[in-house]
């Protein structure tokens, strides 16, 4: 099904329904089994890319970070980037796509000509979390926050990365929500020499109380900064049955760290190289954590107290993988194919070319199909039969 714009976002699927979002701003709501449109809604005039000082989203940058859907209320929220440089705060209806509120939450400190809303939408504790980092080249005085609001609209808290400048939480993975309500977020490189919680990874409490409830920095966080090396280019894969989380940025070292006590300035249980670096999402099942890297697809498997590499597929490349139907399923970016993989051992079970596909494009899934963005189109992929 072709839609106005780059897709971006992942696409999500609720109730037999496809929800796309396009950098024109449009939210698309199709029929998962025909493709036919049920409404469309405009949002509003996106930002004409040759106005900003940097990025690498062109020639129109709208909504770029996957939404979110609370289902107990039929409600979608989206952030859509508009004209005049406004991050804007959409309610919808899942019924119609009506708008039921908005609101712009551009925290007053920032500049939101160079903040870029490029990570998911989280949903917990009867808020809606938005992340914000700055953009492609790292222009202009940019902050990492975290924006949330109430699921029914009304006064917004945001919590500000303590760095001068830079500090971003820009992954396309978006923040984890632990089972607790605690906010994993992972920050991207800084500009300076004294230690502000960038390329860490920060445990926030729900209400994004200005005190980390506990972090992780790599020893060597000072190089990481000088060498925009961020430790932020994956989000926080959270096994809470071991009670441990997993990172991996850049650099390509994984870091195995337990939840809920971070573990401070090289605090992690046990780290390990694995890859040349990875950038995107990752996912997880059972004590499995599948990694995208520049150089494939990487399994690792975790204990209490240790990683270890269960297999590595070199295809695809940089591409945010799901698990579903019995699969892994990822895209990759550069080739525009999707790839189905055996989670046991990482050999291809199918693939198929999309004929597009943009940075960190990601699958979505349920019962019955794997639904992709493809460019300027999204594929449902049936895999029944």
């Amino acid at each position: 099904m072709p839609v106005d714009a780059a897709v971006y976002a992942s696409p999500l699927v609720v109730s037999g329904h496809v929800i796309v979002a396009t950098e024109n701003n449009t939210v698309y709501s199709l029929d998962i089994f025909t493709g036919q449109a049920i409404w469309t809604k405009h949002l509003g005039e996106p930002v004409d890319a040759r106005s900003l000082p940097c990025g690498n989203i062109t020639p129109i940058t709208g909504i770029t970070g996957t939404p979110a859907v609370d289902p107990a209320t039929g409600r979608l929220y989206v952030v859509a980037f508009l004209r005049g440089y406004h991050h804007m705060l959409f309610a919808l209806s899942l019924v119609d796509g009506s708008v039921l509120w908005q609101q712009d939450i551009d925290p007053a400190s920032s500049n939101p000509q160079v903040q870029q809303q490029r990570g998911a939408l989280s949903i917990g504790s009867g808020s809606v979390y938005v992340p914000l980092g700055g953009l492609f080249g790292d222009c202009g005085a940019y902050n990492g926050f975290v924006v949330a609001l109430p699921l029914g609209g009304g006064q917004g808290r945001a919590y500000k990365v303590p760095s001068q400048r830079g500090g971003s939480i820009w992954a396309p993975q978006g923040a984890t929500i632990a089972p607790d309500g605690s906010v994993y977020v992972v920050t991207g490189n800084s500009f300076g020499s004294a230690f502000g919680y960038s390329d860490s990874v920060l445990q926030l409490a729900p209400d994004l109380a200005p005190a980390v409830r506990s972090y992780f920095a790599p020893s060597n966080w000072a190089a990481l900064n000088a060498g925009d090396t961020d430790l932020g280019s994956t989000g926080v894969a959270l096994l809470p049955s071991l009670g441990r989380a997993v990172v991996i940025g850049k650099e390509g070292v994984a870091y195995l760290l337990a939840a809920g006590a971070l573990g401070g300035i090289g605090g992690q249980v046990a780290s390990r190289r694995v890859c040349s670096g990875a950038w995107g999402g990752s996912a997880w099942l059972d004590s499995t954590v599948f990694v995208p890297c520049a150089d494939g697809l990487y399994a690792l498997s975790v204990t209490p107290t240790s990683l270890s590499v269960a297999w590595r597929a070199p295809r695809p490349q940089l591409g945010s993988p799901i698990v579903s139907a019995g699969a892994v399923w990822a895209i990759e970016p550069s080739s525009g194919t999707l790839y189905a993989m055996n989670p046991s051992s990482g050999s291809v079970l199918y693939s198929t070319g999309l004929g597009g596909a943009q940075h960190f494009s990601t699958p979505a899934a349920t019962d019955g199909f794997v639904v992709v963005p493809a460019g300027q189109k999204v594929v449902a992929v049936s895999v029944v039969g």
